[in-house]
């Protein structure tokens, strides 16, 4: 099991989820490390997506949802009554498993979130849009190509932007559900050799239904088993010497 930490990005306490009479998440508690990269692993429909979108308050869209426990954000409580969503989901941007470029231009669809927050300058957002490309390792294949729709891009360059989109608003995390799950080879390593250079500025928590990918890139990967963390470790560890015997089972193959 990972030590607590000082440095630990999020805290969840005792947190349970449900969806009207479902009970999808059961008493998950973990601590997350800042600056480092957590995979959530496990079969479909085990609670992994549902826990991601908790971290930035996404279920608070699902009808019937309810939330008893605690998420805490560098120490404070992001299901607060006090808690501003808007400025908690500019500080947690999330990446989805398919891309989903805005219908307008590569330049406007990365200057979509710091015009929302009221930056109208377009010296100032000529550089956030240079920064973020630049951020998500796709400027030198766009620059020249700005001001034409982002739904002429391939599947791959379209991801590549949509995490640019999240950069642009400076957050301190970046969630990731199944980023590349819907990419060919090629642009899921580009994205994979992204997400390492990025978590020297953020803090990453990605749901990955490939353990390899988990294997390759995260420092920290937690099991999950029909809405429980059955096992949260250090990747290496937790794939080389699991300690508990579902995980093993699961890792070597035996279901999911």
């Amino acid at each position: 099991m990972i030590e607590r930490n000082v440095m630990d990005k999020f805290t969840i306490n005792d947190l349970n989820l449900y969806y009207g009479d479902f009970h999808a998440l059961k008493s998950v508690n973990l601590h997350l490390p800042a600056k480092e990269i957590t995979a959530f692993i496990g079969p479909s429909g085990c609670g992994k997506s549902t826990l991601l979108k908790t971290l930035n308050r996404m279920n608070d869209l699902v009808e019937g949802c309810k939330i008893t426990g605690q998420v805490m954000l560098d120490g404070g409580d992001i299901y607060a009554p006090k808690t501003d969503v808007n400025l908690l989901r500019r500080n947690v941007g999330m990446v989805f498993q398919k891309p989903n470029p805005f219908p307008m231009s590569i330049f406007d669809n990365v200057a979509y979130g710091p015009r929302t927050h009221g930056i109208r300058s377009k010296l100032e957002l000529e550089e956030i849009v240079e920064k973020s490309l630049r951020d998500a390792a796709i400027w030198d294949e766009l620059k020249d190509r700005l001001k034409k729709s982002a739904l002429g891009l391939s599947g791959g360059q379209q991801q590549r932007l949509c995490i640019a989109r999240a950069l642009a608003v400076d957050p301190e995390v970046l969630l990731m559900d199944e980023a590349t799950s819907a990419l060919d080879p090629i642009s899921t390593s580009k994205i994979e050799d992204l997400v390492l250079e990025l978590k020297e500025k953020y803090t990453i928590i990605m749901v990955t239904h490939n353990m390899q990918q988990a294997l390759r890139i995260s420092d920290n990967t937690a099991f999950f088993l029909l809405g429980e963390v059955i096992e949260y470790d250090k990747t290496d560890k937790l794939f080389s010497v699991p300690s508990n015997k579902k995980t093993e089972d699961y890792i070597t193959g035996r279901f999911g």
